[in-house]
């Protein structure tokens, strides 16, 4: 019969194996670690077992015996197992002691029924765009990963950590530490020529919690906020889960159309939110004439305007165009910007700009409900701009960026013959839409890629009303290039076996 110390030697030996191929990261007592906590709990060693010695252990396994001793201690932690004096390492029964009992679904009636709110957010979850595949190709969103200052970054938070002082680790202000905001006010100043009091920026995880902030801020369920069709699925998301009434307005070639804005009905009216650098997703860029309108129209209606500026270094690297926050003499913009899409979406950091009217009442809830983005990424990324980093990793982006996109779109091309029609957009974006011939559902063409570890987004998930336009947004410029000509030829292949 199996020996305990067999059956842990035996099966260390093959988990090793499997993890040098899948995860390099784990070290050697994590391993042992996971080994023997999964056994425990899927009960391979019973409760009452004597685990082997950490020396017997340690030799059976050619690990350092503090290696065992580490694991053997985070499983005592954990409650997995009891120490015992001249008794070793006794596993415990954890059937009953530790594991909470399963339930299957929940039980109607016994609960209190989710509120409204709740409801509406799982109602609308669906919209978000997002997933926890691992393939970038072609997943939207996404800067060319593969040459962010990874070095350079480290050592900007190696010293953080190497001079930081006890006092430093207590709490930071919910807007944002006050270095970073005061240098992403010089920031934009130049770039977008938006002039602000430090004070009215919010450093927030990215925009999805701006406008999570700014919904809550300013809206009751019923109030209407009007917004560009198409546009960002995940910002009629949050608004239908904020309960507000959406109104769509169409695009041309100016952008958003005043012709249709001026046919609603303002009445509780409140925001108008809208992306006039860079249309999300069709590339269009509002014209200045079409701005200025626009502030008109949200004076005369006393609106609200969020310009969410996604992707601003980007959209105005080689062809600037002024904001709208920076021809508001009104103070009626709300200015959404974020690092996520320039630098990489794991540092969630991003910021806004608020009138000063709406100023008290954002930190409020800011302090209600989100806290804060660590110190730590705030102090890091203010040191990344004082020293210059974000601006020569901008210049990378657009470099790499052009290049990758220009063999996105010659073998794409080349490999769907005219079958998809690819949009040039003529303001440089990091995705790409490609429209599908009416009576397909774009639907099924994302979860066909998706099956072959190709990530795209639906187009018609961007139309808060119908009709609703076919196809699917895909992002380029994370991808080197020998995996766009595979990938792209992967598509067409898969497209036209399927859905010709």
């Amino acid at each position: 019969m199996e020996t305990v110390l067999e059956r842990i030697a035996k099966n260390f030996e093959a988990k090793t194996l499997r993890h040098k191929s899948r995860n390099k990261s784990l070290r050697l007592y994590q391993r042992l670690y996971n080994l023997l906590k999964d056994s425990i709990i899927n009960n391979d060693i019973p409760g009452d077992t004597v685990l082997p010695a950490t020396r017997i252990l340690a030799d059976a396994l050619e690990l350092s015996r503090s290696t065992v001793n580490r694991a053997y201690e985070l499983l005592r932690l954990e409650g997995y197992i009891d120490s015992y004096k001249g008794s070793g390492h006794v596993v415990r029964q954890i059937h009953q002691d530790i594991l909470p009992p399963k339930k299957e679904g929940r039980e109607e009636g016994r609960y209190p029924e989710l509120s409204e709110t709740g409801q509406s957010f799982l109602k609308n979850v669906s919209l978000i765009n997002s997933t926890d595949d691992k393939s970038i190709a072609f997943r939207p969103g996404l800067p060319p990963l593969d040459i962010f200052p990874v070095k350079d970054w480290k050592n900007l938070s190696n010293l953080y950590w190497r001079y930081i002082k006890s006092s430093a680790l207590s709490y930071s202000p919910s807007s944002g530490i006050d270095q970073l905001k005061r240098n992403i006010a010089n920031y934009i100043n130049l770039s977008r020529n938006i002039k602000c009091d430090p004070r009215q920026i919010f450093i927030v995880s990215g925009s999805l919690q701006s406008l999570y902030l700014v919904g809550n801020t300013v809206l009751n369920p019923g109030d209407s906020v009007i917004m560009e069709n198409p546009t960002f699925p995940n910002v009629h998301s949050i608004f239908r889960s904020l309960r507000a009434n959406i109104q769509a307005v169409g695009i041309d070639e100016q952008g958003l159309s005043l012709e249709q804005l001026r046919t609603l009905k303002p009445d509780r009216t409140k925001l108008l939110h809208c992306t006039p650098s860079c249309h999300y997703p069709s590339g269009v860029r509002m014209s200045v004439e079409r701005r200025k309108a626009l502030l008109e129209w949200a004076s005369e209606n006393e609106t609200f305007i969020i310009e969410n500026d996604y992707e601003h270094e980007v959209h105005n690297y080689r062809d600037q165009s002024p904001s709208l926050f920076s021809l508001d003499k009104e103070e009626r913009v709300i200015y959404l910007s974020t690092f996520n899409r320039l630098l990489h979406p794991s540092i969630r950091l991003g910021y806004m700009v608020v009138p000063l009217y709406l100023l008290d009442a954002v930190e409020a809830l800011l302090k209600h409900s989100h806290r804060f983005v660590p110190p730590s990424v705030q102090v890091v990324m203010n040191q990344f701009i004082e020293k210059h980093h974000l601006h020569n990793h901008v210049k990378k982006v657009i470099e790499v960026a052009e290049e990758r996109e220009q063999l996105f779109v010659k073998t794409f091309e080349e490999a769907f013959q005219g079958k998809v029609r690819l949009h040039h957009n003529t303001i440089r974006s990091l995705h790409i839409l490609a429209e599908i011939p009416p009576g397909r559902d774009d639907r099924d063409v994302v979860n066909a890629f998706a099956r072959h570890n190709i990530i795209v987004h639906s187009y018609s998930k961007c139309f808060t009303s119908e009709p609703k336009k076919q196809g699917f947004i895909m992002g380029y410029s994370s991808v080197r290039a020998p995996i766009i000509r595979k990938k792209v030829q992967q598509m067409a292949r898969l497209y036209h076996s399927s859905f010709s």
